[in-house]
């Protein structure tokens, strides 16, 4: 079994050392070594190896003829290989005879060859080369012509495509040690146009701020012109109630037609476009340092840049595409952060630049306040001034930003409301003060066109509205002084119907008994009332024109139209009426005249309700509407000027009395009044029959008060110390004249007194003068204080003081007839009445 074994595995090998290469054998024989039948194997080997060297010979016999047959045609071929050799041998020779003019040639064209590449090699570096150089003339030609944005481009065209394509030579060299430089020369050249630019904003600023603020004005005039005709309908309405309410305003002025004379009119400005800012300055300077300096140190590299950058149009419409560098250059800084230094150093020094200027443009010429055309020039730089900043702030990307441009404003309005309430504050002209507040509304809402807030300033011009009212108030207490210092006081005679409808226009006068009197009449009031009812209207219109355009409401100018008006009336026109009535050397027939004109202007108040009503739209019955205070100032006026009737009837009064000369030691009275007191009733008749015209009250007052004011001055003449003494015969002519007065008050000098109702002003009086002259002591004594005393008006210490002095009479004149005996009792009688009267006084007293 271990034989048979032994014998297939030998037989294994043997197959495997035929089929294997050689290579790899190695592991085979090791195989047969390391087992225990070599020998064996060998012998195995020996008989294959036998088995083969059989087959070989079988096969070297079967293929030897053809063998045999090889050797003899190859022998065959030797002899014909000889002659091949010979032919060949030959032909070599022939061939290297004739190609040493070949090889001749060739190298011939090798050197050729050589110098077509070299001359290739310089073609093709010269192309390279040459754009560098016409590139570089290009950039020298910009600088020399100053166009320095474009020789930016070029420069760094220059240095990121042309220069690394030419290569390492000397020239490349030496342009790329001169890029800083020109970069240098280039930043320092913008800024210097730069520089030039900031200078000619400034100098153009005021013609700028002229521009848009005319340019405001037309776009402000167009939308009120469509405005005017969407309300045209309802316009019409409002005027025709105007004119009918008040029938007043044929022959006013229009607050809204009058030419305002300190701001132009529209209508006369050019039809043409007016310029715009970026027709009046060039905005390109800013705009190529702007963007020098932003690709000053990294490579300029854009997909779209809009032609309209360097255009002088309203917006920048150019889009940068910068691609950053994220090497560092010689100092170690990213160029990046290079590239941010640079443009913020330009923003910096601009808007450091503008900030100074804008200081200078908000600081207002110290005479400012004389003439409308200095604050107009204070107005158009502050105008140009943001336009342009405006323009930069949309037309640059980053230059200047919205706070920036806030914090500006915000300094320019506080500095500007400053100056403004200062220099307004000197002005005491109405009419320059309306064309500034006009001004100030332009300068609001040109800036407010802008996207600036101007709320502050149409709260100052609210502020300066109490202003004008003072101003407006100073200005018509002159007119109004003016008016009464020229009134005639005296009623305003009409000889025609047209002169009877002039007078109506001015002021609503009604009167039907008068329409029916024929021609010529006179109107009862003077011409102070038709004037002064027109200075109302005019005052009226005044407020109306400074409440115009600042954004109020009609119930806000209503309300402050009122509030002006009675401000006017309660104290402007009011101080003037008392000036009027208190003034020295005022008659008594100026006086009346002054009652009559109040008492027309107070009935005219209701005209005037009206026709605020009618200028503002606003329902005279609206809730919380002020109402104006016309008829208290009037009625108060009135009061006052009956009240200095009263008191100058009283001094004219004391002035005839003043001339009374009575002999108060006179034995006998005579039968006439007395001369001063003759000429005093004639002057109380005429001057009570100017009283006609007056309130029938007024008049009657007046006259009582007269009469009280007669009966106690003749009383206290009566009773004053100077008169020490007094005869009978003295109070019997003092009892006439005070009969003579009491004619007068019988007689009814004022028309409206019931009865005797006047001459209980001489009850007094009367009853004091019948007490001495009846010599009627018992029935005084025995009645007195009982209700139907026939004395009860004499009071009991007046009768002693006159008594008294009739007793020093007695005495004096009776010196030598003392022993009379009728002398002797009167005296007795005197003195015992004199006692009665004291013990009566103490017993009233007690």
């Amino acid at each position: 079994m271990a034989s048979a074994e032994t014998a297939a595995e030998n037989e294994r090998i043997l197959r495997e050392i035929e089929s294997t290469d050689t290579n790899c054998i190695g592991p085979t024989l090791r195989s047969v070594y390391d087992g225990q039948e070599h020998g064996l194997f060998m012998d195995k080997l020996e008989g294959r190896i036998r088995n083969h060297d059989r087959e070989i010979e079988k096969m070297c016999n079967h293929h030897f003829q053809g063998f045999v047959d090889s050797i003899t045609e190859l022998l065959k071929v030797r002899g014909e290989a000889q002659k091949l050799k010979c032919q060949v041998t030959e032909t070599n020779q022939k061939l290297q005879t004739d190609g040493k003019e070949v090889l001749t040639s060739m190298d011939e064209l090798r050197q050729c060859r050589l110098q077509q590449r070299n001359i290739a090699t310089t073609i093709d570096k010269l192309t390279h080369c040459l754009p560098v150089l016409e590139m570089y003339s290009k950039l020298q030609e910009q600088m020399r012509s100053k166009r320095y944005y474009p020789a930016l481009r070029t420069l760094e065209q220059l240095e990121e495509s042309c220069l690394p394509q030419a290569g390492s030579y000397r020239f490349c060299g030496i342009m790329s040690e001169n890029i800083p430089r020109l970069r240098t020369h280039i930043r320092d050249a913008s800024m210097s146009d730069l520089k030039d630019f900031l200078e000619s904003i400034r100098k153009h600023s005021d013609k700028i701020g002229e521009t848009a603020m005319k340019q405001a004005q037309v776009q402000i005039a167009r939308d009120n012109a469509v405005t005017s005709q969407q309300r045209s309908a309802s316009g019409r309405r409002i005027r025709k109630e105007a004119c009918s309410g008040t029938e007043v305003d044929r022959t006013g002025s229009n607050p809204f037609s009058e030419k305002d004379s300190g701001i132009m009119d529209v209508e006369d400005a050019e039809e043409d476009e007016i310029p715009g800012a970026h027709d009046l300055v060039d905005f390109s300077p800013v705009y190529r340092c702007l963007h020098i300096y932003t690709v000053l140190y990294r490579p300029l590299r854009t997909e779209t840049i809009s032609v309209e950058l360097l255009r002088r149009d309203r917006k920048l419409n150019s889009h940068w595409k910068v691609k950053p560098r994220d090497g560092k250059n010689k100092d170690g800084e990213r160029e990046q952060d290079k590239e941010e230094g640079a443009r913020d150093t330009f923003e910096n020094y601009y808007r450091k630049q503008r900030r100074k200027q804008a200081r200078l443009v908000l600081q207002p010429h110290s005479n400012m306040h004389e003439t409308l055309e200095g604050y107009r020039c204070y107005f158009n730089q502050i105008v140009g001034f943001f336009v342009v900043e405006d323009h930069i702030l949309h037309a640059t990307q980053g230059l200047v930003n919205r706070a920036y441009v806030e914090e500006l404003w915000e300094l320019a309005l506080s500095k500007t409301i400053a100056a403004l309430r200062t220099h307004s504050s000197y002005c005491t002209d109405p009419d320059l003060i309306l064309d500034l507040k006009n001004l100030i509304v332009l300068f609001a809402d040109t800036l407010q066109g802008y996207g600036f807030p101007v709320n502050q300033l149409f709260d100052m011009l609210l502020e300066m509205r109490d202003q004008y009212g003072e101003i407006l108030l100073k200005k018509w207490n002159q007119s109004f002084r003016q008016l009464l210092d020229q009134d005639n006081y005296s009623p305003i005679p009409v000889a025609s119907r047209d002169e009877y409808q002039r007078i109506a226009g001015q002021f609503p006068f009604q009167d039907p008994e008068l329409d029916k009197m024929p021609f010529p009449k006179k109107l009862p009031f003077s011409e102070f009332v038709p004037k002064v009812y027109s200075q109302l209207k005019e005052f009226i219109y005044a407020c109306l024109k400074y409440s115009e355009d600042l954004h109020l409401s009609s119930t806000e100018i209503d309300d402050m139209i009122r509030k002006s008006t009675n401000l006017l009336l309660t104290r402007t026109l009011s101080h003037c009426l008392q000036y009027a009535i208190k003034k020295k050397n005022v008659g008594l027939a100026e006086l009346v005249q002054i009652i009559i004109n109040t008492t027309h202007l107070e009935q005219s108040c209701h005209y005037l309700e009206e026709f605020i009503s009618n200028i503002t739209s606003v329902p005279p019955d609206t809730i919380n509407a002020t109402k104006l205070y016309g008829t208290s100032t009037f009625k108060d006026a009135r009061h006052a000027a009956e009240e200095e009737i009263y008191t100058n009837l009283n001094q004219k009064i004391d002035q005839f009395l003043q001339l009374a000369d009575y002999d108060w030691a006179a034995a006998q009275g005579g039968g006439q009044a007395s001369d001063y007191l003759s000429d005093l009733i004639a002057f109380l008749c005429s001057t009570f029959a100017v009283f006609t015209h007056l309130p029938g009250k007024v008049a009657q007052t007046a006259c009582m008060s007269a009469c009280k004011h007669l009966s106690t001055s003749l009383l206290q003449l009566l009773l004053e110390a100077d008169v020490r003494q007094v005869s009978m015969g003295a109070l019997q002519q003092f009892n006439v004249d005070v009969k003579e007065c009491e004619k007068f008050a019988r007689a009814g000098p004022v028309p409206g007194f019931q009865g005797d109702t006047l001459l209980l002003a001489f009850i007094d009086l009367r009853q004091l003068l019948d007490l001495f002259t009846q010599w009627d002591w018992s029935t005084y004594l025995a009645d007195y204080g009982l209700p139907t005393c026939k004395y009860l008006r004499v009071n009991p210490h007046t009768a002693l003081a006159l008594l008294e002095k009739m007793k020093d009479t007695s005495r004096k004149n009776n010196m030598f007839a003392q022993f009379r005996k009728n002398e002797r009792d009167k005296q007795k009688l005197i003195d015992t009445v004199v006692k009665q009267l004291r013990n009566l006084i103490a017993t009233n007293q007690a």
